[in-house]
């Protein structure tokens, strides 16, 4: 399978240019525009519909931040289906506490509080993420390797808020 990145002949990066990337995926688009192949013979149109797919799909990912962090991630193996990730302890037991707290929820204030307290560490959380992505394509292969281990346990960290901020959803329609 192609890597994305290579297939628009741009770095590996978390941060991309959004102009550049549309510009790409345009211009690929017309290239391998199914109707311009109509006349040719079956293996290439094939070809040329594969390519198209792949740009689409390539496009997908690249252009959401979400989907191009996991992308990555999964790029260089580090996120396999079904695998349990070992989160810090300091974390799980402030998820922990949180999800407690909201257990015993009575009213929308306490509610709220606790909203705000999850949106908190969710900006705490984006902020280490980007000092981490920022400069990653600077890196060397080794520090490119360690910094994906840091960003990975980020990445399970959104998972896990991701789960948390869903429940509080689901507390908040009973307010």
């Amino acid at each position: 399978m192609m890597n994305y990145f290579e297939f628009y002949n741009i770095p590996e990066s978390f941060h991309l240019d959004e102009a550049a990337l549309k510009k790409q995926f345009y211009q690929l688009s017309k290239q391998y525009h199914p109707d311009f192949y109509a006349t040719e013979g079956d293996e290439k149109q094939q070809e040329i519909l594969e390519l198209s797919t792949l740009n689409n799909k390539a496009y997908q990912t690249l252009a959401d931040p979400a989907k191009r962090l996991e992308y990555v991630l999964r790029s260089h193996d580090l996120l396999q289906e079904g695998a349990k990730p070992q989160l810090p302890g300091d974390f799980l037991m402030e998820m922990m506490d949180i999800n407690e707290r909201m257990m015993e929820v009575d009213n929308a204030d306490q509610l709220r509080d606790i909203t705000s307290e999850v949106l908190a560490f969710e900006g705490d959380i984006n902020e280490q993420l980007s000092k981490l992505t920022t400069d990653y394509p600077t890196l060397d292969d080794t520090a490119k390797e360690s910094r994906l281990n840091e960003i990975l346990n980020i990445y399970y960290k959104q998972k896990y808020l991701l789960r948390i901020k869903e429940s509080l959803d689901t507390f908040a329609a009973r307010f």
